[in-house]
């Protein structure tokens, strides 16, 4: 049994939290870049020069890509073999969060209650999902989530006879409601199967998936390819102004599902994909 105290998980989860709002995966810089040789609007290309020279002042000088730090969504992969002590794990994590956004000057979004609306003022609490996985490590993924890109979400309970037709229906759908409010170009994170939550859930973790990394599975990586290039025929472009690149990516991630069902969600990130992760 492997120890990991709490006091170790706190300063991770506040690390994490500041490095994902100040320093864009380098997955999403190639891709802004590889949008460049593609866009054909000029004003396309201008925004994504500007995406790109924003990334590098978030950077370099350590200040929030966008000003809104989004909710912190936190995964944890514990190993089963992991033992925590100092305290209790998600007190732990929610410390980090309040510490990261703290220290880090990342503005805090939360409100304690959703009709009463009183901000907790640290950005607490946050939203964590837990998986238990073999061996004696601690998996933390930090993925801030802003508001604007959240609210495009959707879900639909489909018929099984609408198949794979009703799937792309739904997601083109979606992304053409959601239109500039998500700020594009977005990332489309789908999830298909499971049950009502485990589709969102599925659609969520979709969008940790590094850019341009296809699913191993040849039919849904098809799928994912075929929606791309139909989202990018919907004229949006970068920050609803036109052009050809409304979506860097379509991440499809799939589970087995009830005979009479077909739940499908598709989860939106904008252009500032945030996600940063450490290994206890």
């Amino acid at each position: 049994m492997r120890v990991i105290d709490t006091a170790t998980i706190t300063a991770t989860v506040a690390e994490l939290c500041q490095k994902a709002n100040y320093e864009l995966g380098e997955d999403v810089l190639v891709a802004f870049k590889q949008a460049l040789d593609t866009e054909i609007s000029l004003t396309g290309k201008d925004i994504l020069q500007q995406l790109l020279e924003n990334a590098r002042i978030a950077r370099e000088e350590a200040v929030p890509m966008c000003q809104d730090t989004g909710f912190a969504v936190v995964f944890l992969e514990m190993g089963q073999e992991v033992a925590i002590t100092g305290g209790d794990l998600y007190d732990a994590v929610n410390e980090g969060v309040r510490r990261g956004y703290l220290e880090g000057y990342l503005r805090k979004s939360i409100v304690d209650h959703p009709l009463l609306r009183r901000n907790t003022g640290d950005n607490t609490p946050a939203v964590i999902h837990t998986r238990i996985v073999p061996g004696d490590k601690l998996k933390i993924i930090v993925a801030p989530k802003g508001g604007g890109s959240e609210n495009m979400s959707g879900l639909r309970m489909l018929k099984p006879a609408e198949g794979v037709e009703g799937v792309r229906k739904f997601v083109l759908e979606q992304v053409k409601a959601a239109g500039p409010n998500p700020c594009p170009p977005i990332v489309v994170g789908v999830g298909i199967g499971g049950t009502f939550e485990k589709a969102a859930l599925l659609a969520k973790e979709a969008l940790l998936r590094p850019l341009g990394q296809p699913s191993p599975d040849p039919e849904i990586a098809r799928l994912e390819k075929e929606l791309l290039e139909a989202i990018n025929n919907l004229g949006i472009g970068p920050q609803g102004l036109g052009g050809r690149t409304t979506a860097l990516a379509v991440h499809i991630e799939v589970f087995p599902c009830h005979i009479a069902s077909l739940p499908v969600a598709v989860n939106i990130n904008c252009h500032a994909s945030r996600h940063k992760e450490a290994i206890l």
